[in-house]
Order: structure tokens, then C-alpha cells, then sequence
């Protein structure tokens, strides 16, 4: 695939409007009450404009899409929970937090507890969930940089990285505000124009999920001649195809290919005869084949013709201009029952997939549209699974720190309640989309399966179209909404992380007498740090799907975060020793149980477990959120005497309305310092 000028003007136009936006407002950005919370003094419509395009991130525009068209419908959980968790906010959080007056989260958490040792402890979760979500939007950029330009990987990454680095360094809250609001409009209008022309072209939504559902034993096929691009063992699992067991598919290897091994789709059972089983027959136009069968023995076939490979045969190099055919095997000898193959690349190559194939990787039509499919079941516990992921989104809606700081940005807290109101509505316009996109994406083109690439769907999509010039249009569209979306939320996450090292770490901890030079100083060091360390990052998570890392980070905020602030809000027997036990044990555990998946899942650690302890790891929520509830609530009773002398004043100040004059900013600017 060639370049797409045309697609690289509309991200240039939208990299070009996003600096000029953030230089515009850079003007005004001149104290340090503007870097961190942008003066204050933010309307309810620019703000709710703001936080729904700093929240629709790449998980939003390209990763609902993605994920919808990849494991069905179960991943309609995800859009549905991010607009039900500002519910939450709205109803227990938005209010009181503003009202408190801070600039950070952790000056919340000090201020609520009186402890300076508690604010370490929130800075940490800071970091560790800012992290987790920047890496999803790095590979947004990757993505869609590779899908216009063909360009590697690690290129849109850098590109991404540096130019909201610089916008956040030398603009702070203030400096972004604008381009967010900007960048919702804007996303709002890619993800929605070209879906009613595709739909003009490909049918609507319902014919085209009709047609799924009609035929529930189906499967999708590739209805002409593609050429599929698969990567090597550096992209595991990208590089895996798992064929159905419906009947054998044709494959041409025009450039050759090394596979690492063959495998059954299945785990094998006592009862398989998988000795017998042939899944490979590889007809050579040249000598070359060559393979390994079992432990020792080695062949290398001299003479071009037809030969098959066991299900035992590894470490075979194909030659070029080879056709191989896949075919499922009989479990044992005379069974009608069969299983289907599955094979791992070791290096990258092209795959020609034959007219009618039937897709690798694809469930089929009954398991795609029906609930509890392949995402939520893959570990056998969906119900499970489902509920996990539910708790997780809902709940870490309401304790991501890039998002809950934006309501200091209010002037005040009835204004930041109205904010969240106005959210949920754009929000709730905006998802309407994306599962448009998802069915399409699987009727249209269903060849993304076969290289588990369906993130690209709304960049990819509209490039199929016969008028090659609509298309690229409309891929320059989506791919300019696609770079405002992860712009825009690596922008909230740059000055929340950046705010923590600045504000928290270094004004209040370090040098706790810092002027606001001096902490606007250390939030663009801090910023320039935090925007490298993500491009890192980006790098190593290309094989992850977008909105499942975004669940995960939402799932570390829902055991800690959401905890400390709807019990610390609401609950006047909360102590700085409960608080911080629930956060520490909840959210560190929840933090090791997903690393340790995602390790697993790269085969960097490999040990047994069981299917239910896996699904918990993988979906820490379920069990995360009420532990770290039950610790707090069990812990401040054990050390009730540690409660604030002025719990009463607090809790006034975080309920009473702003006219009874209660509520202060705990901040005062003029020190730098906290004020009570």
C-alpha cells in the first residue's frame, strides 16, 4: 500500500490547528493557577466540551470499533459504561471535589486527611494510571500513521509524543482547554460524516447486522483475492492464525514464509488421535521446503511437489510462490467432528488469501452477535468476566485523575455538576458511532481478522470504496479525528502527570517553599520527562488491543481512586490509614494482577493457572473495588481516633452550596501553599 497524500493533509491540517490553538492560548497561561487548573474560571459548556475530548480517547474512536468488530457484542459494555460512570461523578464526586478548591488529586488527598505522607501515596497512582492510558494512545498513533503513510510502527508515536509534549509544556490547563474542546467537535464530525456515506454504499446498520444474524452457523469470507500482512513472533499473538473447522483454506505464499509451528485451534484432549493429524498441504513450484518433525528429525524435500505436514512438524520454511492448503482434521479416525488448525509465523510475510476463504481469527456469526462471546467466555467465566469489566469502567470513570482534575477548572461546584450533565450527553451522542463502524468493518472487510489488525477499521474502511478519491477523503477525515482523539486525551494525562511531579512531588514534597516560577519550571521538565517515558511505553504494547489496555487502566483506578474519593467525600470516619491501606493493598494488587496477564499474554512469563484465576487477573475490578472499600472501611474503624479534629468543617466544605461561603480553595496561590 502506498501513501495517502491525501489523508496525511487532514492529520497535518489537524497536527497544524492543535499547535496553533495551543501557542493561541499559551498567552494567557501566565500563572501558575492557570498551568495546573486554568485559572478557575472555564464555562460549563467549553469545559464539558473539554473533558469530552480529553475522555474520548483511542480506545473511543478507534478501539470500541476495533474491539466490537474482533469479539462481537459483548465489547458494547465499553461505550455503554464510559458514559454511565459521569452517572457516578455526576451523582457522588463532581460537586464536592470542586468545591474542595485544589489543583491535584493528591492535594485532595492530603487536605481531606491532613497528611503530607498521603499525598505521596496518591501521586504514585497518579503516575501508574497515567501510564497505563498513554499506552493505548500511542498506539492509536502508531496505527493510524502506519495505516495512511506505511510507515513502521514507532513513527506516529514520535510524532504524537513530541508535538503534545510540546503543547503541554508551554501551555499547561490553559494552553490545552481550547484544543480539547476544539478536538471533541472535531472527532464528533470524523466519526459520524463517513459512516452515512459508507452506509449509502454498504447498506445501513441493521441490514448488515440482519445479514449477520441470518445466518448464525456462518463465518465471514473474503469475497476476492486479498494480500494480508502478517507479522513475525516479535508481534505474538499478531502473528497467530486460527483457522474454524468448517473446511480447508487456500493459501499463497508469493514471497515464502517461516512458521514457527502448527498447532491445533483447540487444547487437545486424551481422546484426539492428533498423531494423525495433517493439517499442511504445501504444494512447492521449487526445492526448499524444509521442516522439523519432532524432537530431532529433520527433513529438507530436494524436488518441488506436493507434500503434508503433521500437527508435530515446527520450525518450517516455506519457499516463495508455495500454495498451501489448511485443512481441519477428524478428532479420531471415521469422526464427522473436527478441529481446526493453527499456525504461528516466526518471521513477517505477505499471505494471498483466495477468493471465498473463510477468515482466520473471526468467531463465527452465532458467537459474534449473541452475548457472552469470545471476549468475555475465553476464559469460561463470562458472566464473571462481564460483571468484572462493568465495575471496572463504571467505577474507574469516576477515579481517573486526568479527568476528575479537569473540575477544578470550574468556577464553581454547581457549575462543575452542570459540567458533568452536559458530559453524559456528549459523550452519549458520540457513541452512537462506533458500533456502526464495528458491523461494517466485519460485512466489508473482514480480511483485518486474519492479521488481527480491526483497531485500523476506521482509518481502513472508507479506503475500499471504488471511488478511490471519496475514500481517501474520507480515511484523511477519520485519520485526523483519530489523532485528535489520542491528542487530545495524552494532552490530559501529560498535564496530570505532569501536575503530580510539579505541583505534588516537587512543590509540595521536595521544595515545599517553591515559588510559582519555579513550579511552572518544574511542570514543562516534568511534562518533556512524562512525553518521552510514553513513547517508550507505546513501543512495547503493539500487539495489545487499544480498549482493552484502556479497561485495564480504568480498572487499577476503580480499586484505588474511586474508593479514596467517594468514601472520603461521604464518609467523615474515613482515616488517612484506612484511606491509604485500600488504596496500597487494592490498587497494587489489581496493578500486579494485570501486569502479570499482560506478561503472560506476550509469553515473557509462562506458569499454570485456572481459568478462573486467570479471567480474575486479566478482570481485577470485581474483587479490587470491594477490597479496597472493605480495607478502608475496616482500618479507619481500627484507628477511628486518627480522624480529623475538623472532620465537620471538611465535610461542610465539600456539601454545603457556595453561598453559605464554606467553601475555600484549599490552595492558596499566593503561597503556593495549602490553606485550610
Amino acid at each position: 500500500m502506498g501513501i495517502s497524500w491525501i489523508a496525511l493533509a487532514f492529520v497535518i491540517a489537524m497536527t497544524g490547528a492543535t499547535i496553533g490553538l495551543g501557542i493561541y492560548a499559551t498567552r494567557k497561561a501566565k500563572t501558575a493557577s492557570d498551568f495546573f487548573v486554568a485559572g478557575r474560571s472555564v464555562s460549563v459548556f467549553w469545559n464539558a466540551s473539554a473533558i469530552s475530548g480529553e475522555y474520548l480517547s483511542a480506545a473511543s474512536f478507534m478501539g470500541i470499533a476495533g474491539l466490537l468488530m474482533k469479539n462481537g457484542y459483548d465489547a458494547l459494555w465499553y461505550p455503554v459504561c464510559y458514559a454511565t460512570g459521569y452517572l457516578f461523578l455526576l451523582l457522588f464526586i463532581a460537586g464536592p471535589l470542586r468545591r474542595f478548591g485544589a489543583y491535584t488529586i493528591p492535594d485532595f488527598a492530603e487536605g481531606r486527611f491532613d497528611s503530607p505522607m498521603f499525598r505521596r501515596i496518591a501521586v504514585t497512582f497518579v503516575l501508574f494510571i497515567g501510564f497505563f492510558y498513554t499506552m493505548p494512545q500511542m498506539k492509536g498513533a502508531g496505527v493510524t500513521l502506519g495505516s495512511i503513510m506505511n510507515w513502521p510502527y514507532w513513527a506516529g508515536i514520535v510524532v504524537v509524543g513530541v508535538v503534545i509534549t510540546f503543547n503541554v509544556a508551554f501551555g499547561g490547563m490553559k494552553g490545552i482547554t481550547f484544543v480539547q474542546a476544539f478536538q471533541y467537535w472535531a472527532k464528533v464530525f470524523a466519526i459520524s460524516l463517513p459512516v452515512f456515506v459508507l452506509m449509502s454504499v454498504f447498506g445501513g446498520y441493521g441490514s448488515n447486522l440482519g445479514e449477520v444474524a441470518s445466518k448464525p452457523v456462518g463465518e465471514p469470507q473474503i469475497t476476492a483475492e486479498t494480500d494480508v500482512a502478517v507479522k513475525g513472533k516479535e508481534g505474538y499473538p499478531a502473528n497467530v492464525m486460527t483457522f474454524r473447522d468448517t473446511k480447508p483454506v487456500t493459501l499463497t505464499l508469493k514471497n515464502g514464509a517461516k512458521i514457527a509451528k502448527i498447532d491445533a485451534a483447540r487444547a487437545i484432549t486424551p481422546a484426539d488421535d492428533s498423531a494423525s493429524w495433517k493439517f499442511l498441504r504445501v504444494t512447492t513450484t521449487q526445492p526448499g521446503l524444509a521442516y522439523k518433525r519432532g524432537s530431532n528429525d529433520s527433513a529438507t524435500e530436494s524436488q518441488p511437489g506436493t507434500y503434508e505436514l503433521k500437527q508435530a512438524d515446527h520450525d518450517i520454511e516455506i519457499p516463495a510462490g508455495s500454495t498451501v492448503e489448511v485443512r481441519p482434521q477428524p478428532v479420531t479416525s471415521g469422526s464427522p467432528q473436527k478441529v481446526g488448525a493453527k499456525l504461528e509465523f516466526a518471521e513477517k510475510t505477505v499471505v494471498t488469501f483466495a477468493a471465498g476463504s473463510i477468515v482466520p481469527n473471526a468467531p463465527g456469526n452465532k458467537r459474534w452477535i449473541e452475548p457472552f462471546g469470545p471476549f468475555t467466555s475465553k476464559f469460561g467465566y463470562p458472566l464473571l468476566y462481564t460483571y468484572s469489566l462493568i465495575i471496572a469502567l463504571i467505577c474507574g470513570t469516576a477515579g481517573l485523575p486526568h479527568i476528575l482534575v479537569r473540575f477544578y477548572t470550574n468556577p464553581d461546584g454547581r457549575a462543575a455538576k452542570r459540567t458533568t450533565l452536559w458530559v453524559m450527553v456528549m459523550l452519549g451522542s458520540f457513541y452512537v458511532f462506533p458500533p456502526i463502524w464495528g458491523v461494517l468493518g466485519r460485512v466489508a472487510m473482514p480480511w483485518l481478522y486474519a492479521n488481527d489488525t480491526p483497531d485500523a477499521v476506521v482509518i481502513k474502511l472508507p479506503m475500499i470504496l471504488e471511488n478511490k478519491l471519496l475514500g481517501e477523503i474520507l480515511s484523511g477525515i477519520t485519520s485526523a479525528g483519530a489523532f485528535a482523539a489520542f491528542m487530545s486525551t495524552f494532552s490530559g494525562l501529560l498535564v496530570s502527570m505532569s501536575g503530580a511531579l510539579a505541583h505534588d512531588i516537587y512543590g509540595k514534597i521536595l521544595r515545599s517553599t517553591a515559588s510559582a516560577e519555579s513550579r511552572m519550571l518544574a511542570f514543562k521538565a516534568s511534562a518533556v520527562a512524562i512525553g518521552l517515558a510514553s513513547i517508550g511505553l507505546g513501543l512495547l504494547v503493539e500487539s495489545f488491543d487499544i480498549a482493552k489496555m484502556v479497561g485495564w487502566a480504568f480498572a487499577i483506578a476503580a480499586a484505588s481512586y474511586f474508593p479514596l474519593l467517594l468514601l472520603g467525600s461521604w464518609w467523615r470516619g474515613l482515616t488517612k490509614f484506612g484511606a491509604a491501606s485500600g488504596m496500597l493493598i487494592g490498587g497494587l494488587t489489581s496493578l500486579a494482577a494485570i501486569v502479570t496477564s499482560m506478561l503472560l499474554d506476550k509469553k515473557i512469563v509462562s506458569f499454570s493457572t485456572t481459568p478462573l484465576v486467570r479471567s480474575l487477573m486479566e478482570q481485577p475490578a470485581i474483587w479490587g473495588v470491594p477490597l479496597s472499600i472493605a480495607i478502608m472501611f475496616v482500618v479507619s474503624l481500627l484507628s477511628r481516633s486518627h480522624v480529623p479534629e475538623d472532620i465537620h468543617m471538611k465535610m461542610l466544605r465539600l456539601h454545603a452550596p457556595e453561598e453559605m461561603g464554606l467553601s475555600k480553595n484549599y490552595i492558596d496561590e499566593g503561597k503556593g501553599q495549602g490553606g485550610h
